[in-house]
């Protein structure tokens, strides 16, 4: 997450998913779901931050190089900035795809990354690009990452699973006219596990944040909200059907 107000950022997560964190000194914080790291926090007011960067809660794949997977990056026709060490914890590296949706890159140190239970409350559980041009976007990141893409028709509309081995990471959309006023940037979404739906869309609302994307139905999935923080950054509250 970057963000132009961490303290009230701390303050809004922990009220919303119950997220605790932990100082990074001189850096940032690292944020835990449940006692186990699922994600860090950054202040977007940084030397380290491109001019320009929005809030945003965006997500890291980890990788064997960060400085390796850059240069892949920019060969598959997308932007990365030089990577940075971020303290012991690891190395990262700032880039966007072909279609403008920026992600960053993780090669872990002592921050190896996430084991949690994707069903707990407060997990991070999927990630999903919303783009101008799925087919592009799957090749790109099907050239950088080695994910194989999976068509999924969804009646109205066609649904992408992007799949490392067997296993299901992410999932691709092509921006649709009513999706924000038909003026939405492409961009990667972060869902997280909530027990209560319902509960955490007011949560959201008490604590100064708003609810973007009304409470809805996946069917065979389960509900969904999209939540924006009051510092701007937009995620998805998902509680699953069991």
């Amino acid at each position: 997450i970057l963000t132009p107000d961490p303290a009230g950022a701390r303050a809004f997560y922990a009220d919303v998913l119950g997220w605790t964190f932990k100082e990074l000194p001189g850096v940032g914080y690292g944020i835990q779901a449940g006692g186990v790291d699922v994600g860090g926090m950054f202040d977007v007011v940084s030397p380290r931050t491109p001019d320009g960067t929005r809030p945003v809660m965006a997500p890291l794949v980890k990788v064997d190089s960060a400085d390796a997977t850059a240069r892949i990056v920019r060969k598959t026709g997308g932007r990365a900035e030089d990577p940075f060490d971020v303290a012991d914890a690891g190395r990262i590296a700032v880039c966007a795809d072909p279609l403008g949706a920026s992600f960053d890159v993780w090669e872990p140190r002592k921050l190896k990354g996430t084991t949690v239970d994707t069903a707990a409350h407060g997990a991070p559980s999927w990630i999903e690009n919303l783009t101008t041009d799925p087919a592009r976007a799957a090749e790109f990141y099907c050239g950088v990452f080695g994910w194989t893409a999976q068509l999924m028709p969804m009646g109205s509309f066609d649904y992408t699973v992007l799949n490392l081995g067997d296993e299901g990471v992410a999932g691709m959309m092509q921006i649709r006219p009513d999706m924000g006023d038909g003026k939405l940037p492409p961009h990667w979404g972060v869902y997280v596990t909530v027990d209560d739906l319902a509960a955490a869309a007011r949560a959201a609302e008490r604590a100064g944040g708003s609810v973007c994307v009304p409470l809805q139905k996946i069917p065979g999935v389960g509900r969904f909200c999209g939540l924006a923080s009051p510092h701007g950054v937009i995620f998805y509250a998902i509680a699953y059907a069991m």
